[in-house]
């Protein structure tokens, strides 16, 4: 076998494309797709922004998709929550304040709330109803994140926010894009120019976590955006991760001038997740750590200079 061959990466499907043999189907590629057995729609929606429909699931519980894409569900959501934000977490000097760019189902503020020095964090999302939606169907996911009041809701473009931040000279410590992929309506917030942005952003010791994309279907994207990432900060290191519900192997990032959280001890992991009263998570730990940097060698061909 000569291995994977990366395919150009699946647009979103229309009404037709989403069912097929009794499937409910998660695009991978042009002619590689996931497929459901047995998902029952339970609500449809068109905001101005995209369609929002969420499934009950046999195999993951209750989930939703954004213009034909899974995003999170009940079942595995913790996979992906977990590792957008604590690898990087643990690491730094402190977390008092956090940007979350996206993520309007919650759970990137409900894992960067669990860390008791945090005193702001801002969710910057642009569509309300994916807020109201996620709420309604899947609270699972924030698990009341919305309600603490160190937590701020910025409902409008997440570039605009960050442009109005920059002028009035705001900091943070950790920054996360919980964004829909980016090679659809994300992409500008996945341009260099935008990174420039976020780096002027982030504090001394901050850091910008987001996730890349299927390394296995989208192997271009991946590249360009970790090339990006490296034309703009010191510090780029990918991750991989394995998420049921996408159906395949998912990349992210964390991106810094001053930090590597590979570089972290399991130890001081470990000790951290003590301190802070993290024992509790479904996912990530601190033997986990290190394999989450630790690349295979054919994506580590594939992917770095």
């Amino acid at each position: 076998m000569s291995g994977f061959q990366s395919s150009t990466a699946a647009t979103p499907s229309t009404d037709t494309e989403d069912h097929a043999a009794g499937l409910l189907l998660e695009w991978l590629a042009p002619d590689t797709a996931l497929g459901l057995k047995n998902a029952t729609l339970v609500e449809s929606i068109q905001s101005p922004y995209q369609r929002i429909d969420v499934y009950d699931t046999p195999q993951f519980g209750r989930a939703y998709r954004l213009d034909g894409r899974f995003m999170a569900s009940e079942g595995d959501e913790y996979f992906y929550h977990e590792c957008i934000v604590h690898p990087a977490a643990l690491g730094l000097p402190a977390l008092r304040s956090a940007l979350i760019v996206g993520g309007g189902d919650g759970g990137s503020a409900r894992e960067i709330l669990k860390y008791p020095g945090v005193e702001r964090v801002v969710v910057a999302e642009l569509d309300a109803q994916v807020i109201e939606v996620t709420r309604r169907h899947l609270p699972g996911i924030a698990c009341g994140a919305f309600d603490d009041p160190r937590l701020r809701i910025c409902v409008g473009d997440g570039r605009d926010y960050v442009a109005k931040a920059n002028a009035r000279g705001e900091q943070f410590d950790m920054v996360v894009f919980d964004l829909t992929e980016a090679d659809g309506s994300a992409s500008a917030l996945h341009a260099p120019a935008f990174f420039e942005q976020i780096k002027q952003l982030l504090g001394p010791h901050g850091v910008l976590c987001l996730h890349l994309g299927a390394p296995l279907f989208q192997a271009e994207l991946v590249r360009r955006l970790l090339r990006d990432l490296g034309a703009c900060f010191k510090h780029v290191r990918p991750g991989t991760l394995y998420i049921p519900l996408y159906g395949t192997l998912w990349a992210f990032a964390c991106a810094s001038d001053t930090y590597d959280p590979a570089t972290v001890s399991c130890a001081t992991i470990d000790g951290r997740l003590h301190q802070f009263g993290m024992t509790g998570l479904r996912y990530y730990n601190a033997q986990l750590h290190p394999a989450l940097f630790a690349l295979p060698t054919a994506l580590r061909r594939s992917l770095l200079p």
